[in-house]
């Protein structure tokens, strides 16, 4: 059982053992209504339980878009001592990961990569009176030695 749960089990008594002492209608009312949201929320952690995913991205920038993304949906990457920059750790259900971060991600990685792709292409045809077509360059046989 996870911390998260048994966070939620303690509440989840503090609540009953409220709704037991009620002193009014509404108290009663109130209590059973939080207490309903709880049992909700477990059961949901219970269906989806949370898995440690890994990520090894390609660049920074990749890094960066998926770390706001995450933290955008409270998710909260971390690293492990050691591990390389492009390397970001998450941990949370993997319905809602795919469903929601995963998705949200690709398409921005996406556009992201479109976006560079067409400013690196302005710069070289602008700055060097040039196309960067590498689907023309000669193939040559290396030197022997």
């Amino acid at each position: 059982m996870s911390t998260a749960d048994n966070v939620l089990r303690a509440r989840l008594a503090k609540l009953e053992n409220l709704f037991q002492r009620a002193g009014s209608a509404g108290e009663r009312v109130a209590a059973g209504a939080a207490i309903d949201r709880l049992k909700d929320r477990l059961q949901s952690q219970q269906a989806n339980p949370q898995i440690e995913l890994k990520f090894s991205l390609p660049d920074t920038w990749s890094v960066r878009l998926f770390v706001a993304v995450c933290r955008k949906h409270d998710v909260r990457p971390y690293r492990y001592p050691r591990q390389r920059r492009t390397t970001v750790m998450v941990r949370t259900s993997e319905r809602f990961f795919d469903d929601v971060i995963w998705a949200e991600f690709s398409r921005l990685q996406t556009e992201l990569e479109i976006y560079f792709e067409e400013t690196v292409d302005h710069l070289i045809s602008t700055s060097m009176r040039a196309d960067g077509d590498d689907s023309t360059l000669e193939m040559v046989q290396p030197p022997r030695s």
